[in-house]
Parts: C-alpha cells; sequence; structure tokens
C-alpha cells in the first residue's frame, strides 16, 4: 500500500484537568478536598455507599464535555483536504483540521501524531470499504475528534481484522487515544467480524447519526463513555455500548439522545457506574442495562430482557452493587423462565420516576435489601405499595410475585420496604 503524507499545524487547546469519579466515570473539575476524597475512595478499593456514589455522578454537561466536543459543526477554514483512493494508507502526523471525502477500498487513514496533538477528521461524504484493517486507525495523539458534515458516510471492515504488530486492532474506527464523535451528519459502520467503534481510552459522542452493525461490540471503551446527544441505531452480536477496564474504570455517562439498540448480549455495560441522566431508549437485549452500579436520574427507557432487563453484578471493588431510580419512565420487559426485570446483586433504590413492569416470573430481585421512597412502581398492571423479593433460582424464580401484586411470594425471603 502506498503511503501519502500530510502535515500541519494549528495552535493547541488547553487541556481540561481529569478528575475520578466512581469508576472514572466522569472527567470533570473539582475542588481539592473533594478530589482527596474521591481518590481515596479508590485508592482504598472500599465500596462507596449510595450518597457517596450520588456525589460523585452529579458534574453537569459542562464538567463532562468542553466547548470543542459539542460543537457539531468544525472550524475548516485552514483545513487540509484529503481524496481517499485505493490500497493506500493516509498518514495524518501534525495537529490540525482534515477534511476527508472520496470513496476507496482497502484504504486506512491513520492518525500519528505527537501524544499532545489534537486532530480533528471532518467526514464529508465519504466510504470506505476494507477486508481486514480499520478504516479510521488512531496510533497516538492527545484527542481525535471525527466529525461528519450534513452528509452521509460510510466504513465498513467486510473480513477479519489482521493485528498490527501487538496490537489487536478490532473495530471499523480504533483509537489508541482519546475519542470524540460528534457532527450534523450520517455515519454507518459495518464491521462483520470485530467491533463498531472502539478507544482504548475515552470516547464521547455529542451529536450525529450512527447507524451501526457488528459481530462484537458496536461502541466499546476502557475508561469511560460519555454521551450527551446523537442518534443511534445499533444492531450487534455481542453489547451496544460497552465500557471495561480495571475496577477503577469502565463507566457510561448519558445524558441525552435517542437509542434503538438490539444486541444479542448487553444493551448498555459498564464495569463501574452506569449513569443515565436523559435520552430516549428502545433496547432489546439478553440484558439490557448493566453494571455494579446503575443510577438513573432521568429518561425514557424501554427495555425487553430475554434474561434480565436492568442488572447489578459486582465487577469492581469501588462501587457499591446498586440499582438507584430517582427519575424517569421505564418500561421493563422479561421473557419467560429465569428472568427478572430489576435484578440486583446488592441493593434497590426507588426514589422517584415511574416503573412499568412486566414478568412472567420475577419483576425484582435483590441480595441486600431494598428501599422504596418515591415514584410509582406496575407490576403486570397492577400499582404496588412496595418492592416485592424474590429469593429461589431456577425455574421457581419469582414465585407467585405477579399474581399477587407486590406481596411477599411464597418461596421469598424478606420483602422490600417503602420508607
Amino acid at each position: 500500500m502506498r503511503k501519502i503524507y500530510i502535515t500541519s499545524a494549528i495552535v493547541a487547546m488547553t487541556i481540561t484537568a481529569l478528575m475520578t469519579g466512581c469508576g472514572n466515570a466522569i472527567t470533570s473539575e473539582k475542588s481539592s478536598a473533594s478530589t482527596t476524597k474521591e481518590t481515596t475512595i479508590l485508592e482504598n478499593s472500599t465500596k462507596t455507599t449510595s450518597a457517596e456514589i450520588k456525589q460523585l455522578s452529579t458534574s453537569t454537561q459542562s464538567d463532562i464535555f468542553t466547548t470543542r466536543d459539542l460543537e457539531q459543526t468544525a472550524d475548516v477554514s485552514d483545513s487540509k483536504n484529503i481524496t481517499v483512493s485505493d490500497n493506500s494508507t493516509i498518514e495524518i502526523t501534525d495537529e490540525g483540521v482534515y477534511t476527508i471525502s472520496g470513496s476507496a477500498k482497502n484504504c486506512t487513514i491513520k492518525i500519528m501524531a505527537d501524544e499532545n496533538a489534537k486532530i480533528q477528521l471532518v467526514l464529508d461524504g465519504i466510504s470506505i470499504t476494507n477486508s481486514d484493517s480499520p478504516a479510521i486507525y488512531a496510533v497516538s495523539a492527545d484527542k481525535v475528534f471525527i466529525t461528519t458534515t450534513d452528509s452521509e458516510n460510510t466504513l465498513t471492515v467486510s473480513g477479519q481484522f489482521t493485528a498490527d504488530g501487538e496490537t489487536n486492532t478490532d473495530a471499523v474506527i480504533f483509537s489508541k487515544d482519546d475519542l470524540v464523535l460528534n457532527g450534523t451528519g450520517t455515519l454507518n459502520i459495518t464491521s462483520a467480524y470485530g467491533n463498531g467503534v472502539t478507544s482504548k481510552d475515552e470516547m464521547k459522542i455529542t451529536g450525529g447519526t450512527y447507524n451501526v452493525n457488528t459481530a462484537l461490540d458496536a461502541f466499546e471503551a476502557n475508561d469511560a463513555i460519555s454521551i450527551s446527544d446523537g442518534t443511534f441505531n445499533i444492531a450487534t452480536n455481542k453489547d451496544g455500548f460497552h465500557c471495561e477496564n480495571d475496577e477503577a474504570e469502565g463507566s457510561i455517562t448519558i445524558m441525552g439522545g435517542t437509542f434503538i439498540i438490539n444486541a444479542e448480549s448487553d444493551g448498555i455495560r459498564a464495569t463501574s457506574l452506569l449513569r443515565i441522566d436523559g435520552g430516549t431508549f428502545d433496547i432489546t437485549a439478553s440484558e439490557g442495562l448493566e453494571a455494579t452500579y446503575v443510577l438513573i436520574n432521568d429518561g425514557n427507557i424501554t427495555i425487553y430482557g430475554s434474561d434480565d432487563g436492568i442488572n447489578a453484578s459486582s465487577k469492581t471493588n469501588s462501587c457499591e452493587t446498586a440499582i438507584e431510580i430517582n427519575g424517569g419512565d421505564l418500561d421493563v420487559s422479561v421473557g419467560q423462565g429465569d428472568t427478572d426485570a430489576i435484578d440486583s446483586n446488592g441493593s434497590i433504590y426507588v426514589n422517584g420516576g415511574t416503573i412499568n413492569v412486566t414478568a412472567q416470573m420475577s419483576s425484582f430481585d435483590y441480595d441486600l435489601s431494598a428501599e422504596f421512597n418515591g415514584g410509582t412502581i406496575i407490576i403486570n398492571g397492577s400499582e404496588v405499595s412496595e418492592i416485592p423479593q424474590s429469593m429461589m433460582g431456577g425455574g421457581m424464580h419469582g414465585g407467585m410475585e405477579g399474581g399477587m401484586n407486590g406481596e411477599m411470594n411464597d418461596f421469598g425471603g424478606g420483602r422490600g420496604r417503602r420508607v
């Protein structure tokens, strides 16, 4: 493959300091006292309480996203124009804005810039179809922006990915560093054997329309995924959104957007904290939402789970295992068998919102405790005054819960309480 070298320079932007919350879910500027408390929590690997999770999860949009992250139209006044071509590697080595257009086969846009460089790729009606390598491959940079103009853009990898040395480049867009997706156009991504978009650092999405069809995860990041807006149509044989690193990282924050997710495994999965502050969700998956701590503050959320609708399971020691619902409209349905609509291996806290559950066997299941402090819970058409409990496993999981309209079933242990 021939190589085309493009160079340019722009003035570097000020880098926002990164602070750590539960599972590094949120990047924000905090006071030194708050930072010291959060660092101590993580270093000691202690399980935080519901109140502490809430304190660590109150960052606003301006805390998480920079001004440039949220700009949906790039400044192309000094942009370098690139037309893709067949059987080529286009190497970008200097900071700048690059407008990409054209159609090509077996073409990779490869970013190999300084660790302090910010690179912005403006996709303006691009189409790339590769057999075994990413269409966009960010090897090194401080931050990479991929911005769509008001155009249709298509990136496809049709075969098995070939590793780049020791790097398993397994996504159509693969970045080793921070990645931002935004814009006003449409990005169609197809990955026949791998992931759609992967960041080995942090991923942010603030705008654009994404039609993604993948064999593995549609969107995957190591440290954090943060979403403020966008339209997502996802069909995947694995997870829609997947964020996993070590026990101090791997979290997802969603503040808005429209999500239609059909996933064979999880709709949205985080290792530590999954926080939803808004958005419209239509999720069909084995498990709709999954994390160690699932925090729902708002949103219109419809889930059909063939296993569990919402699941909190211990994947890290940095967070309490719990589901906390403070607001929003939730409609959660599950299939037959050993399934739970809302399942926590720890505790459940319902403080507000409307939860409408349709379950053949088990509506709620928790291992520790449940608190019903506010909001509305409807189970199989009947409003209940407390959170029921289901303790049995196997085929009897949930027992007679639905028919008893929230009372403790014949097989369960303790009953949830309304406080």
